[in-house]
């Protein structure tokens, strides 16, 4: 039986880093990645044998859990019929009819292979519908690895200490214009000083790649405000949010209409999938019934359209999901707190729906990239590694949202709580 670390030592022969993503580096909290074999409900089983209690769900899309058998039925008889053929099927109808069916603000879909992808189509399509090409983006938000979006990213970027990235031209970056998260005036100042030239924001509504932060009271109406009054065009970047914080997306939560809305994650059930989605007279622009170019080969891939379908499907049929997922999050994150309180730790937790993020900071709140970099990183590493060598397996970063799915049990948020308060009762002597 290989370690972990020797599966480690094999990968970097042959991959770069060792990962497929940096997200998946353990770089930043000085440990070495783990090597799963096997995942089932909320749980993850490394190549040694390890248990872990699961909160990154591969990063969001396992709301259901791992090897939901509803999921693992529609792939399975998806597969039986193909893998892929390169051509439209029936089942991409039926995922976007669904999808629309539970976003109001979507009247047309057009799926891609990630949500990166969807990010980089919605900026070519609104700077095609505007005939503009700047774009506003907010410090810590992170929408994928397009040129134009790795500036004051979040996620990984962040994580690795890299600000910008080598390999990208400037002039790529020069029509990107960032703002600090949740701040009214600055975003207003920069629709002064470029007028006419804006073709739109595009912003998470609660930012999960700078961990969790959501928009203060008013914030995402002011945006859409600016929108509105200047002819530019808002991009809700809800590959994250999506069916996650809640049925219909945190713009159901905050009552917010999008332009155009990007979806993923959960869209593809855990299988590659992105998509975007807006109104007919936007989405009609792109090819081949209008001019703005977008296209691909896997797109609509029908082993992901089954698992979508199937995820969507899952989620929408049973009574009070979201609030049941609602509860384990709260459950999790006020035990949390109790802990961390119970040994005067200075720490602060938040969440919403299946989504939740916790700090080492003495703030009351946390509103921007700003008040997120004066958090306790190092305290935040000892806790990872403390939390991981016990069992529970949470992101890699201090900059990263934490998921639940709906199979994890009270005695696995338990668990959880009594090993983290075990930490606290550390710091305290």
């Amino acid at each position: 039986m290989k370690t972990n670390h020797q599966c480690f030592l094999d990968a970097k022969k042959v991959i770069a880093g060792g990962v497929n993503s940096s997200a998946r580096a353990f770089k930043a909290v000085r440990a070495i990645p783990r090597f799963f074999q096997r995942a089932e409900g909320p749980y993850l089983f490394d190549v040694e044998g390890q248990r872990y209690i699961d909160y990154i769900g591969s990063w969001g899309p396992m709301i259901l859990g791992h090897g939901d058998k509803r999921v693992l039925h529609a792939i399975s008889e998806q597969i039986k019929l193909g893998l892929t053929y390169g051509a439209p099927t029936e089942i991409e109808t039926r995922l976007a009819e669904k999808i629309i069916s539970l976003m109001p603000n979507i009247q047309m879909v057009r799926f891609v292979n990630s949500g990166t992808e969807a990010t980089m189509v919605a900026i070519r399509l609104a700077r095609g519908v505007t005939g503009r090409d700047k774009i506003i983006k907010f410090e810590g938000c992170y929408h994928g690895h397009a040129d134009c979006l790795l500036v004051k990213a979040g996620s990984a970027v962040l994580t690795l200490g890299i600000p910008d990235s080598p390999g990208v031209p400037a002039n790529t970056t020069k029509d990107t214009l960032t703002a600090e998260f949740n701040n009214f005036d600055q975003v207003t100042e920069i629709f002064n000083t470029h007028p006419g030239q804006i073709a739109g924001i595009i912003i998470e509504p609660i930012a999960g790649n700078m961990n969790f932060v959501r928009p203060q009271p008013g914030f995402l109406e002011h945006l859409r405000k600016l929108c509105d009054q200047n002819g530019s065009l808002l991009i809700i970047d809800e590959v994250m949010t999506g069916f996650r914080v809640a049925l219909g997306g945190a713009q159901s939560i905050y009552q917010i209409k999008p332009d155009i809305t990007c979806l993923g994650k959960i869209v593809g059930g855990g299988m590659p999938v992105g998509a975007i989605g807006g109104s007919r007279e936007i989405m009609n622009q792109l090819t081949p019934d209008g001019k703005i170019f977008q296209s691909g080969t896997l797109s609509g891939n029908p082993i992901a359209m089954a698992s979508g379908l199937a995820t969507l499907n899952a989620i929408s049929a049973e009574p009070n999901f979201f609030e049941k997922l609602t509860d384990l999050s709260a459950r999790l994150m006020n035990g949390l707190q109790t802990a961390a309180d119970e040994y005067n730790v200075p720490f602060l937790t938040d969440y919403e729906g299946g989504m939740f993020g916790f700090y080492f900071t003495h703030q009351n709140a946390v509103k921007n990239l700003n008040d997120i970099s004066k958090c306790d990183i190092e305290r935040f590493i000892q806790f990872f590694n403390f939390m991981l060598e016990h069992g529970i397996y949470l992101a890699c970063s201090a900059y990263e949202a934490g998921f639940v799915s709906i199979t994890h049990t009270p005695q696995d948020i338990d668990e959880t709580i009594q090993k983290a308060r075990e930490f606290f009762k550390k710091l305290s002597f």
